[in-house]
Protein backbone atom coordinates (compact mmCIF):
# COMPACT_ATOMS: atom_id res chain seq x y z
CA UNK A 1 0.00 0.00 0.00
CA UNK A 2 1.04 3.52 -0.26
CA UNK A 3 2.90 5.53 2.16
CA UNK A 4 1.10 8.91 3.27
CA UNK A 5 2.18 11.87 2.17
CA UNK A 6 4.33 14.06 4.17
CA UNK A 7 3.61 17.89 5.19
CA UNK A 8 6.75 19.64 2.61
CA UNK A 9 10.47 19.17 4.24
CA UNK A 10 12.85 22.35 5.28
CA UNK A 11 16.28 20.44 5.10
CA UNK A 12 19.52 21.24 5.28
CA UNK A 13 20.88 20.65 1.44
CA UNK A 14 25.19 21.08 2.05
CA UNK A 15 26.68 17.98 2.58
CA UNK A 16 28.85 17.95 5.80
CA UNK A 17 31.09 15.90 7.87
CA UNK A 18 30.40 14.34 10.94
CA UNK A 19 32.59 13.37 14.07
CA UNK A 20 30.11 10.12 14.98
CA UNK A 21 31.91 8.90 17.96
CA UNK A 22 34.16 9.89 20.61
CA UNK A 23 36.77 8.14 22.55
CA UNK A 24 39.56 8.73 24.99
CA UNK A 25 42.29 6.26 23.98
CA UNK A 26 42.77 7.30 20.57
CA UNK A 27 43.38 10.64 21.74
CA UNK A 28 46.67 9.78 23.39
CA UNK A 29 47.71 7.52 20.80
CA UNK A 30 45.52 4.49 22.72
CA UNK A 31 -10.35 18.96 38.56
CA UNK A 32 -9.45 22.12 37.15
CA UNK A 33 -7.61 24.60 39.61
CA UNK A 34 -6.71 28.13 38.10
CA UNK A 35 -3.44 27.10 36.81
CA UNK A 36 -5.23 24.45 35.04
CA UNK A 37 -7.70 26.72 33.72
CA UNK A 38 -4.92 28.97 32.50
CA UNK A 39 -2.97 25.92 30.45
CA UNK A 40 -6.68 24.76 28.76
CA UNK A 41 -6.95 28.61 27.91
CA UNK A 42 -3.56 28.44 26.11
CA UNK A 43 -4.61 25.56 24.76
CA UNK A 44 -7.61 26.57 22.69
CA UNK A 45 -6.18 29.92 22.35
CA UNK A 46 -2.91 27.94 20.87
CA UNK A 47 -0.70 30.21 23.09
CA UNK A 48 2.92 28.88 23.40
CA UNK A 49 3.18 27.09 26.76
CA UNK A 50 6.11 28.55 29.32
CA UNK A 51 8.99 26.07 28.66
CA UNK A 52 10.42 24.15 31.58
CA UNK A 53 13.97 25.21 33.41
CA UNK A 54 16.56 24.34 30.63
CA UNK A 55 19.16 23.11 34.07
CA UNK A 56 16.21 20.41 35.14
CA UNK A 57 15.40 18.26 32.11
CA UNK A 58 17.03 15.14 30.95
CA UNK A 59 16.38 12.80 28.57
CA UNK A 60 16.35 8.45 27.92
CA UNK A 61 15.64 7.44 24.30
CA UNK A 62 15.15 3.74 23.62
CA UNK A 63 15.33 2.85 20.37
CA UNK A 64 14.30 -0.17 19.58
CA UNK A 65 16.47 -0.62 15.60
CA UNK A 66 14.89 -3.15 13.05
CA UNK A 67 11.03 -1.44 14.05
CA UNK A 68 9.02 -3.23 17.06
CA UNK A 69 5.38 -4.70 16.31
CA UNK A 70 3.26 -2.57 17.94
CA UNK A 71 0.02 -4.34 16.86
CA UNK A 72 1.56 -7.14 19.07
CA UNK A 73 2.48 -4.91 21.91
CA UNK A 74 0.57 -1.73 22.77
CA UNK A 75 -2.37 -1.47 20.21
CA UNK A 76 -3.52 -5.31 20.20
CA UNK A 77 -6.94 -5.58 17.46
CA UNK A 78 -8.51 -8.76 19.36
CA UNK A 79 -11.47 -8.52 16.96
CA UNK A 80 -9.60 -8.36 13.50
CA UNK A 81 -9.17 -11.76 11.52
CA UNK A 82 -6.96 -14.60 12.11
CA UNK A 83 -4.05 -12.85 9.53
CA UNK A 84 -4.08 -9.88 11.43
CA UNK A 85 -4.77 -10.33 15.25
CA UNK A 86 -1.68 -12.52 16.16
CA UNK A 87 -1.08 -15.08 18.87
CA UNK A 88 -1.12 -12.31 21.70
CA UNK A 89 -3.74 -11.50 23.62
CA UNK A 90 -4.65 -8.12 25.25
CA UNK A 91 -4.22 -7.34 28.96
CA UNK A 92 -5.81 -4.97 31.32
CA UNK A 93 -3.09 -2.77 32.66
CA UNK A 94 -3.08 -0.50 36.62
CA UNK A 95 -4.77 1.96 33.95
CA UNK A 96 -8.41 1.15 33.96
CA UNK A 97 -9.51 1.13 30.12
CA UNK A 98 -5.78 0.25 28.43
CA UNK A 99 -4.98 -2.88 27.60
CA UNK A 100 -1.37 -3.99 26.07
CA UNK A 101 0.35 -7.17 25.21
CA UNK A 102 -0.61 -10.18 27.73
CA UNK A 103 3.53 -10.94 27.67
CA UNK A 104 4.07 -7.73 29.55
CA UNK A 105 2.91 -8.02 32.71
CA UNK A 106 5.42 -5.66 34.56
CA UNK A 107 5.03 -3.01 32.12
CA UNK A 108 1.10 -3.36 32.85
CA UNK A 109 2.05 -2.48 36.16
CA UNK A 110 3.68 0.85 35.16
CA UNK A 111 0.72 2.34 32.99
CA UNK A 112 0.14 4.68 35.08
CA UNK A 113 3.76 6.03 34.52
CA UNK A 114 4.01 6.42 30.76
CA UNK A 115 1.43 7.10 28.02
CA UNK A 116 0.66 6.08 24.51
CA UNK A 117 0.50 7.51 20.96
CA UNK A 118 -1.40 5.42 18.71
CA UNK A 119 -1.93 7.05 15.89
CA UNK A 120 2.00 7.45 15.51
CA UNK A 121 2.71 7.82 11.20
CA UNK A 122 5.20 8.61 8.73
CA UNK A 123 6.24 7.98 4.93
CA UNK A 124 9.15 5.72 4.53
CA UNK A 125 9.44 2.38 5.31
CA UNK A 126 12.61 1.24 4.90
CA UNK A 127 15.43 1.06 7.75
CA UNK A 128 18.40 3.56 7.51
CA UNK A 129 15.79 6.61 6.31
CA UNK A 130 13.53 5.94 8.87
CA UNK A 131 15.87 5.79 11.31
CA UNK A 132 17.24 9.16 10.45
CA UNK A 133 13.84 10.35 10.62
CA UNK A 134 13.38 9.11 13.95
CA UNK A 135 16.63 9.69 15.56
CA UNK A 136 16.36 13.49 14.19
CA UNK A 137 13.25 14.45 13.39
CA UNK A 138 14.40 15.52 9.83
CA UNK A 139 13.60 13.16 6.62
CA UNK A 140 16.94 12.19 4.41
CA UNK A 141 17.10 14.32 1.38
CA UNK A 142 17.02 13.08 -1.81
CA UNK A 143 20.14 11.00 -2.46
CA UNK A 144 20.50 9.61 0.94
CA UNK A 145 22.64 6.06 0.91
CA UNK A 146 21.41 4.43 3.55
CA UNK A 147 23.43 1.11 3.06
CA UNK A 148 26.44 3.10 3.17
CA UNK A 149 25.87 4.06 6.64
CA UNK A 150 26.60 7.68 5.98
CA UNK A 151 27.34 11.02 7.89
CA UNK A 152 23.82 11.68 9.39
CA UNK A 153 22.71 14.44 7.51
CA UNK A 154 21.11 16.60 10.44
CA UNK A 155 21.78 16.41 14.00
CA UNK A 156 20.36 13.56 16.73
CA UNK A 157 18.44 15.05 18.87
CA UNK A 158 20.85 14.36 22.19
CA UNK A 159 23.28 16.11 19.50
CA UNK A 160 20.89 19.29 19.57
CA UNK A 161 20.35 19.10 22.93
CA UNK A 162 24.16 19.28 23.69
CA UNK A 163 24.43 22.20 22.00
CA UNK A 164 21.92 23.98 23.01
CA UNK A 165 22.55 23.11 26.86
CA UNK A 166 25.78 22.32 26.49
CA UNK A 167 27.26 19.43 29.94
CA UNK A 168 26.30 19.69 33.26
CA UNK A 169 29.53 19.37 35.88
CA UNK A 170 32.19 16.64 34.51
CA UNK A 171 29.86 14.51 32.76
CA UNK A 172 29.17 14.20 29.18
CA UNK A 173 26.19 15.94 27.96
CA UNK A 174 25.10 13.14 25.63
CA UNK A 175 25.97 9.49 25.83
CA UNK A 176 25.05 6.67 23.87
CA UNK A 177 25.40 3.39 24.57
CA UNK A 178 25.96 0.16 23.71
CA UNK A 179 27.41 1.99 20.68
CA UNK A 180 26.13 4.67 17.82
CA UNK A 181 23.96 4.66 15.23
CA UNK A 182 25.10 6.40 12.36
CA UNK A 183 22.14 8.37 12.58
CA UNK A 184 22.97 9.45 16.38
CA UNK A 185 25.94 11.90 15.62
CA UNK A 186 25.89 15.43 15.62
CA UNK A 187 26.10 16.23 11.57
CA UNK A 188 27.30 19.62 11.15
CA UNK A 189 27.55 20.37 14.57
CA UNK A 190 31.27 20.12 15.98
CA UNK A 191 32.69 17.90 18.21
CA UNK A 192 30.86 19.76 21.63
CA UNK A 193 27.77 17.96 20.13
CA UNK A 194 29.11 14.69 19.67
CA UNK A 195 27.79 11.60 22.10
CA UNK A 196 30.11 9.77 24.22
CA UNK A 197 29.76 6.04 22.70
CA UNK A 198 30.31 3.31 25.34
CA UNK A 199 31.15 1.02 22.62
CA UNK A 200 30.99 -2.13 25.18
CA UNK A 201 28.03 -4.40 26.62
CA UNK A 202 26.72 -3.11 30.29
CA UNK A 203 25.63 -7.09 30.86
CA UNK A 204 29.10 -8.13 30.17
CA UNK A 205 31.04 -9.01 33.60
CA UNK A 206 33.53 -7.12 34.19
CA UNK A 207 32.06 -4.64 32.30
CA UNK A 208 34.24 -1.16 32.43
CA UNK A 209 34.27 2.07 30.28
CA UNK A 210 37.83 2.09 28.90
CA UNK A 211 37.90 5.26 27.67
CA UNK A 212 37.83 6.68 31.37
CA UNK A 213 41.23 5.32 32.17
CA UNK A 214 44.39 6.76 31.00
CA UNK A 215 46.54 4.17 28.87
CA UNK A 216 48.76 2.05 30.53
CA UNK A 217 51.79 3.85 29.67
CA UNK A 218 50.37 7.08 30.71
CA UNK A 219 50.90 8.13 34.44
CA UNK A 220 47.98 8.80 35.89
CA UNK A 221 50.06 11.85 37.84
CA UNK A 222 50.79 13.77 34.09
CA UNK A 223 47.42 14.18 33.32
CA UNK A 224 48.14 17.87 34.86
CA UNK A 225 51.15 18.48 33.02
CA UNK A 226 49.46 16.86 29.56
CA UNK A 227 46.49 19.48 30.17
CA UNK A 228 48.62 22.64 30.74
CA UNK A 229 50.78 21.46 27.59
CA UNK A 230 47.32 21.68 25.71
CA UNK A 231 46.68 24.93 26.70
CA UNK A 232 50.18 26.53 25.90
CA UNK A 233 49.20 24.83 22.34
CA UNK A 234 45.76 26.64 21.62
CA UNK A 235 47.13 29.54 23.17
CA UNK A 236 49.81 30.00 20.77
CA UNK A 237 47.00 28.63 18.10
CA UNK A 238 45.00 31.30 18.57
CA UNK A 239 47.41 33.76 18.56
CA UNK A 240 49.38 32.52 15.23
CA UNK A 241 48.46 34.83 12.40
CA UNK A 242 47.69 31.49 10.28
CA UNK A 243 45.12 30.35 8.44
CA UNK A 244 42.52 28.66 10.78
CA UNK A 245 43.22 24.91 11.11
CA UNK A 246 39.72 23.43 11.67
CA UNK A 247 40.66 19.40 12.70
CA UNK A 248 43.23 20.73 14.83
CA UNK A 249 40.42 22.49 16.48
CA UNK A 250 38.17 19.46 16.73
CA UNK A 251 40.73 17.47 18.12
CA UNK A 252 41.75 20.03 21.10
CA UNK A 253 37.96 20.05 21.80
CA UNK A 254 38.07 15.91 21.93
CA UNK A 255 41.47 16.06 23.78
CA UNK A 256 40.00 18.37 26.71
CA UNK A 257 37.06 15.68 26.70
CA UNK A 258 39.30 12.97 27.11
CA UNK A 259 41.39 14.57 29.99
CA UNK A 260 37.80 16.16 31.86
CA UNK A 261 36.69 12.44 31.67
CA UNK A 262 39.47 10.62 32.73
CA UNK A 263 40.54 13.36 36.13
CA UNK A 264 36.85 13.13 36.93
CA UNK A 265 35.60 10.81 39.66
CA UNK A 266 31.49 11.96 39.24
CA UNK A 267 32.11 10.20 35.37
CA UNK A 268 33.80 7.74 36.90
CA UNK A 269 31.11 6.79 39.13
CA UNK A 270 28.29 7.59 36.75
CA UNK A 271 30.15 4.35 34.13
CA UNK A 272 30.05 2.29 37.73
CA UNK A 273 27.55 -0.26 36.88
CA UNK A 274 28.85 -2.06 39.64
CA UNK A 275 28.02 -0.16 42.00
CA UNK A 276 24.28 -1.30 42.08
CA UNK A 277 22.87 -3.76 43.99
CA UNK A 278 22.82 -7.10 42.49
CA UNK A 279 18.61 -7.69 43.26
CA UNK A 280 18.19 -3.83 41.21
CA UNK A 281 20.34 -5.35 38.62
CA UNK A 282 18.01 -8.98 38.59
CA UNK A 283 15.11 -6.14 38.34
CA UNK A 284 16.06 -4.59 35.26
CA UNK A 285 17.35 -7.76 33.83
CA UNK A 286 20.35 -9.11 32.75
CA UNK A 287 21.06 -8.58 29.59
CA UNK A 288 22.14 -5.73 26.79
CA UNK A 289 18.65 -4.12 27.28
CA UNK A 290 18.08 -4.60 30.74
CA UNK A 291 21.59 -3.06 31.97
CA UNK A 292 21.61 -0.48 29.17
CA UNK A 293 18.63 0.85 30.47
CA UNK A 294 20.23 0.63 34.22
CA UNK A 295 23.01 2.51 33.30
CA UNK A 296 20.90 5.18 31.53
CA UNK A 297 19.39 5.84 35.38
CA UNK A 298 23.04 6.26 36.43
CA UNK A 299 23.37 8.81 33.80
CA UNK A 300 20.69 11.23 33.96
CA UNK A 301 21.07 10.83 38.00
CA UNK A 302 25.01 12.07 37.72
CA UNK A 303 23.47 14.62 35.14
CA UNK A 304 24.07 13.64 31.81
CA UNK A 305 21.39 15.18 29.70
CA UNK A 306 20.77 13.04 26.96
CA UNK A 307 21.21 8.95 26.72
CA UNK A 308 20.62 6.96 24.14
CA UNK A 309 20.00 3.22 24.44
CA UNK A 310 19.78 1.59 20.83
CA UNK A 311 18.76 -2.17 20.99
CA UNK A 312 18.14 -5.02 18.08
CA UNK A 313 16.71 -6.71 16.51
CA UNK A 314 13.32 -6.33 16.68
CA UNK A 315 13.09 -6.87 12.85
CA UNK A 316 10.82 -9.53 13.02
CA UNK A 317 10.20 -10.30 9.43
CA UNK A 318 10.54 -14.38 10.16
CA UNK A 319 8.78 -15.94 13.38
CA UNK A 320 7.80 -13.02 14.62
CA UNK A 321 5.61 -14.41 17.40
CA UNK A 322 7.72 -16.99 18.63
CA UNK A 323 10.93 -14.47 18.53
CA UNK A 324 8.64 -11.74 20.09
CA UNK A 325 7.72 -14.19 22.92
CA UNK A 326 10.47 -16.37 23.75
CA UNK A 327 13.05 -13.73 22.74
CA UNK A 328 12.36 -9.83 22.75
CA UNK A 329 9.10 -8.92 25.24
CA UNK A 330 11.01 -10.63 28.09
CA UNK A 331 13.74 -8.31 27.89
CA UNK A 332 11.85 -5.55 27.08
CA UNK A 333 8.97 -6.20 30.19
CA UNK A 334 11.70 -6.62 32.72
CA UNK A 335 13.87 -3.59 31.02
CA UNK A 336 11.43 -0.73 30.55
CA UNK A 337 8.79 -1.37 33.56
CA UNK A 338 12.00 -1.30 35.57
CA UNK A 339 13.41 1.64 34.29
CA UNK A 340 10.11 3.59 34.34
CA UNK A 341 9.98 2.62 38.49
CA UNK A 342 13.24 3.05 39.45
CA UNK A 343 13.34 6.53 38.17
CA UNK A 344 10.05 7.43 39.98
CA UNK A 345 11.02 5.90 43.34
CA UNK A 346 14.25 8.11 43.01
CA UNK A 347 12.53 11.35 42.81
CA UNK A 348 14.06 11.26 38.90
CA UNK A 349 10.65 10.71 36.57
CA UNK A 350 9.38 14.41 36.64
CA UNK A 351 12.73 15.90 35.23
CA UNK A 352 13.50 12.67 32.74
CA UNK A 353 11.71 12.57 29.65
CA UNK A 354 11.37 8.57 28.30
CA UNK A 355 10.93 7.85 25.07
CA UNK A 356 10.59 4.56 23.67
CA UNK A 357 9.78 3.35 20.00
CA UNK A 358 11.27 1.70 16.73
CA UNK A 359 11.79 3.37 13.33
CA UNK A 360 8.42 2.11 12.27
CA UNK A 361 5.84 -0.58 13.02
CA UNK A 362 4.76 -3.79 11.39
CA UNK A 363 1.96 -5.10 8.89
CA UNK A 364 -1.21 -5.73 10.16
CA UNK A 365 -1.23 -8.63 7.91
CA UNK A 366 0.56 -11.95 8.88
CA UNK A 367 3.47 -12.79 6.16
CA UNK A 368 3.74 -16.32 5.01
CA UNK A 369 6.35 -17.00 7.17
CA UNK A 370 4.38 -16.21 9.98
CA UNK A 371 6.19 -12.72 10.33
CA UNK A 372 4.95 -9.01 9.70
CA UNK A 373 6.95 -6.39 7.86
CA UNK A 374 7.95 -2.64 7.79
CA UNK A 375 4.89 -0.66 8.12
CA UNK A 376 5.29 3.20 9.33
CA UNK A 377 1.82 4.22 8.22
CA UNK A 378 0.32 3.98 11.81
CA UNK A 379 2.39 2.59 14.81
CA UNK A 380 2.90 3.26 18.63
CA UNK A 381 4.80 5.26 20.32
CA UNK A 382 5.86 5.02 24.47
CA UNK A 383 6.08 8.20 26.18
CA UNK A 384 6.19 9.03 30.07
CA UNK A 385 7.70 11.12 32.70
CA UNK A 386 9.58 15.05 31.75
CA UNK A 387 5.80 16.49 32.13
CA UNK A 388 4.51 14.19 30.14
CA UNK A 389 1.14 13.15 31.86
CA UNK A 390 0.85 9.13 32.97
CA UNK A 391 -1.17 6.43 31.93
CA UNK A 392 -3.08 8.29 28.74
CA UNK A 393 -3.40 6.72 25.75
CA UNK A 394 -3.49 9.77 22.78
CA UNK A 395 -5.18 9.24 19.21
CA UNK A 396 -6.02 5.58 17.91
CA UNK A 397 -5.42 3.01 14.97
CA UNK A 398 -8.37 2.21 12.43
CA UNK A 399 -9.55 -0.94 13.09
CA UNK A 400 -6.40 -3.02 11.55
CA UNK A 401 -3.82 -0.67 12.74
CA UNK A 402 -3.49 0.40 8.99
CA UNK A 403 -3.71 4.12 9.54
CA UNK A 404 -4.36 6.28 11.89
CA UNK A 405 -7.94 7.23 13.07
CA UNK A 406 -7.27 10.19 14.45
CA UNK A 407 -4.79 12.79 15.89
CA UNK A 408 -1.91 11.51 13.97
CA UNK A 409 0.99 12.36 14.83
CA UNK A 410 4.67 12.52 13.04
CA UNK A 411 8.55 12.05 13.68
CA UNK A 412 8.58 16.48 13.20
CA UNK A 413 5.87 16.42 16.27
CA UNK A 414 8.13 13.82 18.48
CA UNK A 415 11.05 16.34 17.97
CA UNK A 416 8.78 19.67 18.82
CA UNK A 417 7.69 17.77 21.76
CA UNK A 418 11.27 17.14 22.88
CA UNK A 419 12.61 19.81 22.67
CA UNK A 420 9.98 21.68 24.61
CA UNK A 421 10.23 19.29 27.84
CA UNK A 422 13.71 19.91 27.79
CA UNK A 423 13.28 23.57 27.79
CA UNK A 424 14.69 24.32 24.59
CA UNK A 425 11.89 26.62 22.33
CA UNK A 426 11.24 24.28 19.10
CA UNK A 427 10.94 27.90 17.07
CA UNK A 428 15.03 27.78 17.87
CA UNK A 429 17.79 27.64 14.50
CA UNK A 430 20.94 25.81 14.29
CA UNK A 431 23.57 27.19 12.41
CA UNK A 432 26.16 25.15 10.19
CA UNK A 433 29.60 26.32 10.23
CA UNK A 434 29.20 28.64 7.61
CA UNK A 435 26.68 30.95 9.74
CA UNK A 436 23.65 29.17 7.82
CA UNK A 437 20.88 29.02 9.85
CA UNK A 438 18.56 26.09 9.88
CA UNK A 439 15.22 25.28 11.32
CA UNK A 440 15.42 23.21 15.24
CA UNK A 441 12.57 21.74 14.28
CA UNK A 442 10.84 20.61 10.80
CA UNK A 443 7.64 22.25 10.81
CA UNK A 444 6.44 19.64 13.93
CA UNK A 445 3.63 20.96 17.37
CA UNK A 446 3.92 20.22 20.21
CA UNK A 447 1.64 17.44 21.44
CA UNK A 448 -0.41 19.61 24.28
CA UNK A 449 -2.39 17.18 24.84
CA UNK A 450 -0.22 14.58 26.64
CA UNK A 451 1.55 17.67 28.64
Amino acid sequence: MNQPTAASLFCDRVPRRDFLRVGVAGLFGMNLAVPGLLRQQALAANVPLPLPAKSDMSFIYVFLKGGMSTIDTFDLKPDAPDNIRGEFQPMNTNVPGIQICNHLTKISRQMDKFSLIRSFTHRNANHDEADHYMLTGYHPVAGFKGGLKPNNQQPSFGSAIAQKLGPRGSVPPYVALPTMHPSGGAAYLGPSAVPFVIEADPSSPGFSVPDLAPPILLDPTRLAARREILAQVDRFQKSAETRANTGANQMSAFSQRAIDLMTSPEAKRAFDIQDESEKLRDEYGRNTLGQSCLMARRLVEAGVRCVTVEHSNWDTHDRNFSAMKDQLMPKFDLAIAALFRDLADRGLLQRTLVVVTGEFGRTPQINANAGRDHWSRCFTVALGGGGIRGGRVFGASDRWAQDPADHPCSPEDLAATTYHLLGINPQDELHTPEGRPVALVNNGRVIRELL
